[in-house]
């Protein structure tokens, strides 16, 4: 609809205006447009085409499949006696990229929560005595955390799960995905 909108103004910039298209997507000139045929109207036509059948279909069933994954993480997560969060948090300190630190807020930035949330999180763990925290010797303001034996062996367990799930399961991840990155509007 915004299409045939932009398109009857008849003024291209107010037909760019409509469609929101960024600049850079456009030939520099006119000249360069005339000379390989493209019009505004050309442009927006292309980036309007209609989403297909399969790619709903696609995505819903990878929307499904990632929450089907999640739920049976919880499940493994919570047989262990773990809540999801705490095993998530686990995860994150295990999985950390290499050089970077497990600070609080690093944490924090890696499950999507609060400073303050993240704390109580692993206040909850330390109490367990899964995590421990420790200030830097040259920094005493920066709180680094770190894995102890017993959530490392219980991070295992349910790691363990979950790897094995996806390597069983985890091609119907993979095709969904793939369906989806393939433009099939070309």
């Amino acid at each position: 609809m915004w299409f045939a909108q932009a398109c009857a103004t008849g003024d291209p910039q107010t037909a760019l205006n409509l469609a929101r298209i960024p600049t850079w997507l456009l030939p520099k000139s006119r000249s360069a447009r005339r000379s390989r045929n493209i019009s505004h109207c050309d442009i927006l036509a292309q980036l309007a085409k209609e989403i297909t059948s399969a790619e709903y279909q696609a995505l819903a069933e990878l929307r499904y499949l990632i929450r089907k994954f999640v739920g049976e993480g919880d499940a493994a997560a919570r047989a262990e006696g773990l809540e999801p969060q705490q095993y998530l948090l686990l995860l994150a300190i295990r999985g950390l990229p290499e050089g970077e630190e497990a600070t609080i807020q690093a944490l924090a930035d890696r499950l999507a929560l609060k400073h303050h949330s993240m704390v109580e999180l692993i206040d909850r763990l330390e109490v367990h005595g899964y995590v421990r925290r420790s200030r830097r010797r040259d920094d005493r303001r920066r709180v680094l955390v770190s894995l102890l034996p017993k959530g490392e062996k219980l991070l295992e367990q349910v790691a363990r799960q979950r790897i094995s799930e996806l390597r069983s399961n985890g091609t119907a991840l993979v095709k969904a995905i793939s369906d989806l990155l393939k433009d099939r509007r070309v």
